[in-house]
């Protein structure tokens, strides 16, 4: 694996701070590094010696980010924000080539959790500047389904928490159920894409509860996080008939990992492994930033290595206990992950994404 990782890395810094492949924004930081990246870094570990550069995202044109090696005419699929849980949004590109892989990989790790094949999807996930929402539709098609999607605007949620408005935040989420009920009530669905704090509120309902059960094989959980308690009891008790499965994943990284097959059950760690080599994590002390011990809870830095994009050493802002990632991947798993109270100096609201 030592001689894979080191080509890997290897051709990653090549592309990325190669004068005629790297795009205008690293090109710009190599000087002021303290290091030379194709020369310097070899091994995962190597990542952290890059800054966090997320921040920087919040103002940086998106074109700047776009490696030069894609020529005249990329193929961008879009711009996205993150959540925007802590502050003003950060943005970056999706390329139509990412977009296939990842899901391409994400496809297959469903296939080992026994998503059905040729079902159709009801995503309740944020679309416009969220890249969960497009990802999810895209997603549903590869695997032969028809999307049916209910917009979020968790930005607004998180919002009306903020300044006390917890009524209003909570007619949100029934207009948003309601419209789950109706579409649940009129269609065939397999699949359920939810968060969890929307998911918990359609418990709340016997009809909803019956019409999932009936009809859907799988629930796709993601956005928010979900206590290992909460989901014995939606698993055992309320959706006994539908398979839970989690994903783990941010809009810096451009998508997300899969549960692991077999995690979580009854009640055990839902164990996240990452797209390893492009999309890997770390777990680190949250004062110190030293790696912390396999079984050690810590804070979760995420990388993203890929011909897309280059972000790594993104310290998130999610708390995990360190997992060992499978055979041969890179980076550790994770498991069990909540989010920090604050982050950025500032309070950390969840909201329902």
């Amino acid at each position: 694996m030592a001689a894979a990782e080191g080509d890997f890395y290897s051709a990653a810094m090549e592309w990325h701070f190669g004068p005629e492949t790297g795009s205008p924004f690293w090109l710009s930081k190599a000087d002021s590094l303290g290091f030379d990246p194709r020369r310097d870094v070899r091994t995962h570990a190597d990542l952290r010696r890059f800054p966090n550069v997320v921040g920087e995202l919040r103002n940086v044109p998106v074109e700047a980010l776009i490696p030069r090696g894609y020529g005249d005419r990329p193929d961008v699929i879009g711009a996205f924000d993150s959540g925007g849980t802590t502050g003003a949004p950060k943005r970056v590109l999706l390329m139509s080539d990412w977009m296939r892989h990842s899901l391409t990989w994400k496809s297959l790790r469903m296939d080992d959790l026994g998503f059905p094949f040729d079902a159709n999807w009801l995503t309740i996930a944020p679309s416009g500047p969220h890249i969960f929402g497009r990802l999810m539709a895209e997603v549903t098609r590869m695997r032969g389904g028809i999307c049916f999607t209910i917009d979020l605007d968790p930005r607004w949620v998180r919002k009306s928490l903020a300044l006390g408005r917890t009524e209003e935040a909570s007619r949100y989420a029934d207009h948003v159920v309601d419209q789950a009920h109706s579409i649940l009530e009129q269609q065939d669905i397999g699949v359920l894409v939810v968060t969890p704090p929307l998911l918990v509120r359609m418990a709340e309902s016997d009809r909803l509860v019956d019409l999932v059960n009936e009809k859907v094989s799988v629930i796709m959980w993601g956005g928010a996080h979900l206590d290992a308690d909460t989901r014995a009891v939606l698993q055992g008790e309320v959706f006994p008939k539908v398979r839970l499965c989690g994903q783990y994943g941010s809009t810096m990284i451009l998508g997300g990992s899969m549960e692991r097959a077999g995690s979580g059950k009854p009640a055990g760690q839902c164990v996240f492994d990452s797209f390893s080599p492009y999309t890997t994590f770390s777990v680190v002390d949250p004062d110190s930033l030293k790696e912390v011990a396999e079984g050690e809870r810590g804070q979760v830095v995420m990388h993203h290595v890929s011909k897309s994009l280059l972000l790594p050493n993104n310290l998130e802002r999610d708390l995990a206990t360190r997992v060992a990632a499978p055979a041969g991947a890179l980076g550790v798993s994770v498991a069990d992950v909540t989010p920090v109270a604050v982050f950025e100096e500032a309070q950390v609201i969840e909201g329902v994404y």
